[in-house]
């Protein structure tokens, strides 16, 4: 995957799927049970999106269990993230994890997309399977600008979501994604507004 990360935030990677696999048995964060899938189909996932990011503010919308945030956060300290989800026993997950990481740049806000007002722009906007990029687009219009990027991370390439985007947006680009043990496609698309 060509990435380059030192030994401390691998260290730090584990010991958040150690707590998602631990908290999973509990909460039913993931339909991913075993630890040693979870690296492939969340962490590796996840982490596949890092060369997109950019600027300083991202927003993780549908974060869940913390993915793809959590894994980003860990990987780019530099930057700052609000992971945002509707769903108290998951918001309540992430709050823990966060505490016991000591991540530092990392807000977990539980609220719906729809209601959220932040005080500060954000540079990307990313989900992971969240909803049709249509829709993706539409719930967070309120949140866009002109330098605005949306990462939206999808498994097969979403031609049929592609032709119906709102004509305020442009694809700047459209990813496939090479994530190791995972079978099917994965893909990014990037997007900004016109």
């Amino acid at each position: 995957m060509h990435l380059s990360l030192d030994a401390t935030v691998q260290d730090r990677l584990v010991q958040y799927l150690q707590l998602l696999h631990k908290w999973n048995k509990t909460y039913n964060l993931t339909a991913v049970r075993e630890i040693r899938p979870m690296v492939s189909r969340h962490l590796l996932d996840s982490l596949s999106v890092l060369p997109f990011l950019e600027g300083r503010r991202v927003l993780d919308i549908g974060t869940g269990a913390g993915l793809p945030g959590l894994p980003l956060a860990l990987a780019r300290p530099d930057c700052h993230f609000v992971l945002l989800d509707s769903n108290h026993k998951k918001t309540r997950f992430l709050v823990q994890t966060c505490g016991s990481l000591g991540l530092e740049n990392v807000e977990i806000i539980q609220e719906r997309i729809e209601k959220f007002q932040p005080a500060e722009k954000f540079d990307t906007l990313v989900s992971r399977a969240f909803a049709s990029l249509g829709d993706f687009i539409q719930g967070t219009a309120h949140l866009a600008h002109s330098e605005i990027r949306w990462l939206a991370m999808k498994g097969q390439y979403p031609e049929a979501e592609l032709a119906v985007l709102p004509g305020f947006v442009q694809v700047v680009s459209s990813n496939k994604l090479l994530v190791p043990d995972t079978e099917g496609q994965r893909h990014v698309i990037v997007l900004t507004v016109k």
